[in-house]
C-alpha cells in the first residue's frame, strides 16, 4: 500500500483511454491490419449514384444514336427534296429543252428555232446560275458522293456556253451537240440517284420510282431530240435509228418493269395516261419506227407523221412531270413523316429517360435516407446507452437504487436486418444495465465486508496496543523496552493500513480529534508512522495550526507520502519536509532525492489525484498504486491538493496545499512546550517543577533515555494528565504550574564499581535537553514519555482509576511512536 510512488515509474506499454479499450502509448486506437471503412453518408451515395451512373450512359447514347438518325434523316430529305433536288430537277428539265431546240435549230436554222432557243438558254442560265451553290453546300449529314456527283455537273456546265458558241457558228455537229447535253443531263441524273439513297428503306424504294420516271423523261427527250432531226430530212441514219430503238426500248422497260409495279394509289393518272389517245398514238408511232429500220440501208426513211409525233408527245410530257411530282411529294412526304416520328420517339425516349433517371434517383435516394435514419436511430440508441450508462454506474456509486426496466429503452423491433439488430441492441442495453447494477452491489457488499473485517482488525491492533503500553510500564530493561518500542511502531503502522482498508473499502478513518492541534505535531505523528522515521527532517515556519476535524486524514496523507519518499529514495539520502503559511492556505512541501518520474507519469499521477476514480479492489488487488488511492479520496474528501512535481534534486516534491477554511488559529489556552529540569532528585518518584518553555524530547532508536524517570502515578497527576491530553474531550488546557516529568542522571542507580568515568561536559551536555541529538534514556522514562504523549493524542485512554484508586489506562490507540 505504501507504493504511492510508484504510479508509473516503470510502467510501459499499453495505456487504458479510460473506456477500457486499450491504446497504444501514441495515443492512437488500435485497428485491425487491412480493415478499411467508409462513412455511412459515403456509402449511401455511392448506393444511390452508382446505379444513375451506369443507366445514365446508356440512356445518353440512346437519345444520341435517335438524336443523330433523326438529324441525318431529316437532313437527307432537305437535300432530297429542297436543297439540292430542286434545283437539280430544275436543271434536268432545261437542259433537255435546250437539247432539244439546239436539235431543231441545227435542222432548220432559218426556223422558228432560233428565237425559242434564245429564250430556253436564257431559263437554262438561271437553273444553273441556282444549280450553282450546290458546290459549297455542307452535306457532311446528307446522303454520300454528292460532292463528286454536283462537281462533274459543274465540270459539263463550265463547257456550257462553248457548247452554244460552237452551235450559232456551225462548228458543232448534231451529234456532238446531242451528246453534250446528254452527257450533262446523265450526270444530272446521277445527282438525283444519290438523292434519292436515304437511311429510310421505304423511302430509298419509293425514290427509285422517282429516279426512273426522270430517266423515261430523259428517254423520251432523247427519241424527240433525234426526231427533231430527222424531220426536216425525211430520213435517220442508221446510228440514229439505234439511239431511237434504245432509248424507247429502255423507256418501255422502265415504264412496263419498275415504274407500274410501284405506284401508288393517288398515282392512278398513269393508267389513263397509258390509255390515252395521244399515248396510243406515241407508242404506235414508236412500232412503226422501230420496225421500218429493220432493213440492211443506212437510211431509215421518216413518214410525214411529225406534227402527230409533236402533238403526241407535247400531251405525254406534262402529264409524266406530273406523275413525277406526285411520287416526289409521296416520297417526301414518307420520308419527312419518319424523320418526325424519329423525332418524336426521341422526345419521347428523352422525356421518359429523364424521368426514369430521376425516379431512379429518387427512389434510391428515399431508400437509402429511409435506410441511414433507422441507422441513426440505432446510433443515438447506442450513444444513450453510452451516455446513460456511467449515470446508471454514478448512482450506483452513491448508493442509489436503479430499476433496470425503468433504465431500459427499447427499441421497436421490425421485421428485418434492422429490427434484429435492433432487438439485439435491447438485448445489450438490459444486459449492460443488468450487469452494472449486479457488479454495484457486489462491490457495495464486498466493501462492506472489507471494512468490517478492517474494523475487527483494528480492534484487535487497539488490543494489541493497551497490551504494549501494559509492558512498557511494566519493564524498565532498555533493551526490553526497545524491543517493545519497535513492536509499537510496527503496530502503528500496521493499523495506518487498516485505514486504508477501510478507506479503499469506501469508509473513513475513525480517529477523530476535538480540539486544534498544532502543525509540528501532526507532522510528528505523520512521521511516526514512516518506517525509516530518522532520515525525515522537518521544518515548519510560524507555529500554524489545524482544525480539528482535518488531523486524522491529514496524518494519514502525510505519512504516506513520507513512505513513499523514504522508500523510493536511497537509504542514506534526506527526505526534507517543510511546511509554511501561503496565500491559500497551508503548504506542506515533502522531497526525496530518489530517481523520479517521466513528464507523462507524471501527468498521470496529479490527474489521479485530482478525480479519483470509483475503485474495484477486486480488480485492483495487484496494482501497487493503492497508497495513491488512498491519498486521492482522502485529499478529496477535505478538499486538499496534492501535486507531484520533479525536485531539483532529481527526487520527487510532492506539494500538499491545506485549505485555508482547515487552518485555525491558536487556541486561546495551550499547554506550552514542556522543559525538564536539569537537576535531578536521587529519589525517582519525586516530581520536580515543571518550566513552560523547553520542547517534548525526541526518541531516536536505539538510544534509551537513561536520565529521564518515570512519572509519579498519583490518581490525581494522571487524571490531570489524560484529562488535558484526550482529543475526544473537551476539558480545559492544564496549568504551567504542573511539574514536568522527572530527570534521572545517567549511572545513578549503579554501584560504585559498575560506574564509568564519566566527563563533566559530556554528562552536561546529556542533562539539557534537545529535540534530536538526544542520549541513551532510561526504559522507564520512555515508557512514561509513550504514555503522556498517548493520552494527549487519544480519546479513549484516559486514566481510568483502579478499585484501590490507582489509575487504569485506557484503550490504547496511538497516533505515533516515536
Amino acid at each position: 500500500m505504501a507504493g504511492l510512488g510508484r504510479v508509473g515509474r516503470r510502467r510501459t506499454g499499453t495505456v487504458d483511454d479510460g473506456d477500457g479499450a486499450p491504446e497504444s502509448t501514441s495515443g492512437r486506437p488500435r485497428r485491425l491490419a487491412g480493415a478499411r471503412r467508409l462513412p455511412l453518408r459515403t456509402v449511401l451515395i455511392i448506393v444511390v449514384f452508382v446505379p444513375s451512373i451506369t443507366f445514365a450512359p446508356v440512356l445518353a447514347s440512346g437519345m444520341f444514336q435517335l438524336f443523330t438518325q433523326w438529324q441525318s434523316e431529316k437532313a437527307q430529305m432537305d437535300l432530297a427534296t429542297t436543297t439540292a433536288g430542286r434545283p437539280a430537277a430544275n436543271l434536268f428539265f432545261n437542259l433537255g429543252q435546250e437539247r432539244l431546240l439546239t436539235a431543231e435549230a441545227q435542222a432548220n436554222p432559218r426556223s422558228a428555232a432560233r428565237d425559242k432557243l434564245a429564250k430556253q438558254r436564257a431559263l437554262t442560265d438561271q437553273a444553273v446560275t441556282a444549280f450553282r451553290p450546290l458546290a459549297t453546300l455542307d452535306t457532311s449529314r446528307g446522303q454520300e458522293g454528292i460532292p463528286a456527283a454536283v462537281a462533274r455537273i459543274e465540270r459539263g456546265l463550265d463547257l456550257l456556253d462553248q457548247q452554244r458558241r460552237a452551235v450559232d457558228a456551225g462548228w458543232s455537229s448534231e451529234q456532238k451537240a446531242f451528246d453534250y447535253y446528254t452527257g450533262v443531263l446523265e450526270s444530272d441524273l446521277g445527282l438525283l440517284t444519290i438523292l434519292s439513297h436515304t437511311e429510310h428503306g421505304e423511302v430509298n424504294t419509293k425514290a427509285q420510282t422517282l429516279v426512273d420516271l426522270f430517266w423515261v423523261l430523259d428517254m423520251l427527250g432523247r427519241e424527240d431530240a433525234i426526231l427533231a432531226r430527222g424531220w426536216e430530212k425525211g430520213r435517220l441514219t442508221a446510228e440514229e435509228h439505234d439511239l431511237v430503238a434504245d432509248a424507247i426500248g429502255t423507256k418501255e422497260h422502265l415504264l412496263q418493269s419498275r415504274v407500274a409495279p410501284s405506284l401508288l394509289e393517288n398515282e392512278s393518272q398513269y393508267g389513263k395516261l397509258t390509255a390515252s389517245k395521244a399515248w396510243q398514238n406515241m407508242v404506235a408511232l414508236e412500232e412503226r419506227l422501230v420496225t421500218s429500220g429493220t432493213g440492211e440501208s443506212s437510211q431509215v426513211a421518216l413518214r410525214e407523221v411529225s406534227a402527230s409525233w409533236r402533238s403526241s408527245v407535247d400531251t405525254i410530257t406534262p402529264q409524266l412531270v406530273k406523275l413525277l411530282q406526285v411520287r416526289l411529294e409521296n416520297v417526301a412526304t414518307i420520308g419527312y413523316t419518319h424523320a418526325g416520328t424519329l423525332f418524336i420517339i426521341f422526345l419521347s425516349v428523352s422525356a421518359v429517360g429523364v424521368l426514369a433517371l430521376g425516379l431512379v434517383i429518387f427512389t434510391s435516394w428515399r431508400l437509402t435516407s429511409i435506410l441511414r435514419r433507422r441507422i441513426l436511430h440505432l446510433r443515438e440508441e447506442a450513444q444513450e446507452l453510452q451516455e446513460r450508462l456511467p449515470d446508471v454506474v454514478a448512482r450506483l456509486e452513491r448508493g442509489e437504487d436503479v430499476d433496470v426496466d425503468a433504465e431500459v429503452h427499447m427499441v421497436e423491433p421490425t421485421p428485418d436486418e434492422l429490427g434484429e439488430l435492433g432487438h439485439a441492441l435491447n438485448l445489450a442495453s438490459r444486459s449492460a444495465v443488468y450487469t452494472a447494477v449486479r457488479q454495484a452491489e457486489q462491490h457495495r457488499g464486498f466493501q462492506r465486508m472489507l471494512q468490517r473485517i478492517a474494523r475487527r482488525t483494528q480492534i484487535l491492533i487497539g488490543l494489541q496496543l493497551k497490551k504494549l503500553d501494559e509492558l512498557e510500564r511494566k519493564h524498565e530493561d532498555p533493551e526490553v523496552l526497545e524491543g517493545l518500542f519497535d513492536l509499537d511502531h510496527l503496530t502503528a503502522r500496521l493499523r495506518r493500513y487498516e485505514e486504508n482498508l477501510v478507506i479503499l473499502g469506501g469508509g473513513q478513518p475513525q480517529r477523530r480529534w476535538r480540539k486544534p492541534v498544532r502543525l509540528l505535531d501532526v507532522l510528528r505523528a505523520a512521521q511516526g508512522e514512516v518506517q525509516d522515521y530518522r532520515r525525515i527532517s522537518i521544518e515548519v515556519e510560524g507555529d500554524p495550526w489545524v482544525a480539528e476535524r482535518a488531523v486524522g486524514p491529514l496524518v494519514h496523507v502525510l505519512a504516506e507520502l513520507m513512505e513513499n519518499a523514504t522508500a523510493f529514495s536511497k537509504p542514506m539520502t534526506p527526505v526534507e519536509v517543510r511546511a509554511a503559511l501561503v496565500s491559500r492556505g497551508l503548504a506542506v512541501e515533502i522531497e526525496d532525492r530518489g530517481l523520479g518520474m517521466e513528464p507523462a507519469q507524471y501527468a498521470a499521477a496529479n490527474a489521479l489525484l485530482k478525480s479519483p476514480p470509483q475503485l474495484d479492489v477486486m480488480t485492483h488487488a495487484d496494482d501497487v498504486r493503492l497508497g495513491l488511492y488512498v491519498v486521492a479520496r482522502l485529499a478529496m474528501s477535505l478538499g486538499l491538493q496534492v501535486e507531484l512535481r520533479p525536485s531539483a534534486f532529481g527526487g520527487t516534491r510532492v506539494i500538499v496545499l491545506l485549505p485555508e477554511p482547515l487552518v485555525v488559529d491558536r487556541p486561546r489556552a495551550v499547554p506550552g512546550p514542556t522543559a525538564l529540569p536539569r537537576e535531578v532528585p536521587t529519589r525517582p518518584r519525586e516530581v520536580p517543577p515543571r518550566e513552560d518553555d523547553a520542547p517534548l524530547p525526541t526518541r531516536s532508536r536505539g538510544r534509551a533515555m537513561a536520565y529521564v524517570t518515570a512519572p509519579d502515578t498519583a490518581p490525581d497527576a494522571a487524571s490531570d494528565t489524560a484529562r488535558d491530553t484526550a482529543p475526544d474531550r473537551d476539558d480545559a488546557p492544564p496549568s504551567a504550574e504542573r511539574p514536568p516529568l522527572p530527570q534521572r542522571v545517567r549511572q545513578a542507580n549503579l554501584v560504585t564499581e559498575l560506574k564509568a568515568p564519566v566527563d563533566r561536559d559530556e554528562d552536561t551536555d546529556q542533562e539539557t535537553w534537545a529535540v534530536r541529538e538526544q542520549p541513551s534514556r532510561s526504559s522507564a522514562t520512555i515508557g512514561a514519555f509513550q504514555r503522556q504523549s498517548r493520552r494527549r493524542r487519544t480519546g479513549d485512554d484516559a486514566f481510568q482509576p483502579r478499585p484501590d484508586g490507582s489509575p487504569e489506562p485506557g484503550s490504547p490507540t496511538t497516533e505515533d511512536r516515536r
